[in-house]
């Protein structure tokens, strides 16, 4: 038997257990491991809430557990192919192919390239199953960048993050293939480059390191952000500003877009907490344009103190990337024992489980506690999301 065996299938599909004891169990169909079967279910279960574009057609098979944890949501693909179409696209860096099915939807020529043969042929398959159609590729980016001639509309990298050990990396050189070495490469055969990078990675060493570029998006998917995507256009002038992106998907939160210059504003005015507090989105913090944030607005918004990123203001803007409270001040000392809030520590001598433990407050509820910093000195605040 096979994966695709009708039997096979139905099993994977129906199976509610924990794959842990799948795996201790004898096998359960002849020519095929329980190890097979638990990476199918893991599979299924993981694209649920991250793809569940792929349940739609049945037989569509999943790598190992690490190539899915690696792989795009459905929600960051879409968002990344958003206004993106053209003649020939190229992905260097296959990996599972989510990113690459979205974003050459609307090319007529798609090639994919990826080392891992084994995972390769599960992408070429399930494109299949999908009914998408594309040139795959067994190899590495860099000898393929070498060995071909055609011209891309758009070359597409989401580098290895990850060395032989398995430990994380964050430094363009360190990633696999190595970008750095590639630049000349890939602007000399491409319209435009979008890379997938880390969510950890820093946007002045960017902007310092990689030429021509045009745009780059910070991406959070609630609140947490999920990556940082560079947009290189071999044609830019090099006095051409960056545009920085700042978006929250799936939350209806606006999305805040401004130049580079932003990031180096000095125009800002502190205060002491008023009426209304704005804790900015993880897109919005990730991008650094602190002092920006209180320039962007039509009403009076001014920040908190110089490393406190929160800001105040006595009129409501509803309209803010990230949560607004309704606050006013409170004595910690008042505090009833055993009391809900969500608690929040920014810029405060004492971390939130500190917090807890000194006024004997727990985890919850749907009043905040914010433990902060103003120019006039520590402060807590008591507040109530405005919807």
């Amino acid at each position: 038997m096979n994966l695709l065996d009708k039997n096979v299938q139905h099993f994977i599909k129906e199976y509610k257990g924990a794959t842990t004891n799948l795996l201790l169990k004898k096998p359960m169909f002849d020519g095929l491991t329980n190890k097979e079967l638990a990476q199918q279910i893991e599979g299924r279960r993981t694209a649920t809430k991250k793809l569940p574009f792929l349940l739609v057609k049945e037989n569509v098979l999943f790598p190992p557990t690490l190539n899915l944890e690696q792989t795009s949501s459905e929600a960051t693909a879409q968002y990344k192919a958003q206004n993106l179409q053209g003649e020939h696209f190229l992905d260097l860096t296959c990996g599972f192919g989510i990113d690459a099915f979205f974003l050459s939807e609307k090319f007529k020529e798609v090639t994919l390239v990826e080392e891992n043969e084994e995972l390769l042929s599960k992408v070429k398959h399930n494109w299949q199953v999908l009914e998408r159609k594309a040139t795959f590729i067994n190899g590495s980016a860099e000898a393929f960048l070498k060995a071909t001639t055609a011209h891309y509309n758009l070359i597409y990298l989401d580098p290895d993050r990850r060395d032989a050990l398995k430990q994380k990396k964050f430094l363009l050189e360190d990633l696999s293939p190595n970008i750095l070495e590639l630049q000349s490469v890939l602007l000399q055969k491409a319209d435009k480059v979008l890379t997938k990078l880390s969510p950890m990675i820093d946007i002045s060493y960017l902007l310092h390191t990689l030429p021509k570029i045009t745009h780059i998006h910070l991406v959070a998917l609630r609140n947490e952000v999920k990556e940082v995507l560079v947009v290189q256009e071999a044609k830019t002038e090099i006095e051409t500003q960056v545009q920085i992106h700042c978006v929250n998907l799936e939350t209806e939160e606006p999305t805040l877009q401004f130049t580079e210059e932003a990031l180096h504003s000095s125009q800002v005015v502190y205060s002491a907490p008023k009426k209304y507090l704005y804790i900015p989105n993880n897109a919005l913090l990730k991008s650094g344009a602190f002092n920006y944030i209180t320039q962007h607005f039509e009403v009076e918004v001014k920040k908190l103190d110089v490393n406190t990123h929160l800001y105040t203001s006595e009129q409501l803007k509803k309209s803010f990337a990230g949560r607004v409270l309704e606050v006013t001040p409170i004595n910690p000392k008042e505090l009833k024992k055993g009391s809900k809030y969500c608690i929040l520590s920014k810029n405060y001598p004492l971390s939130v489980a500190e917090i807890k433990k000194k006024y004997h407050i727990v985890e919850g509820g749907n009043e905040y506690l914010i433990f902060t910093r103003s120019v006039e000195g520590l402060v807590v605040l008591l507040g109530k999301v405005i919807e």
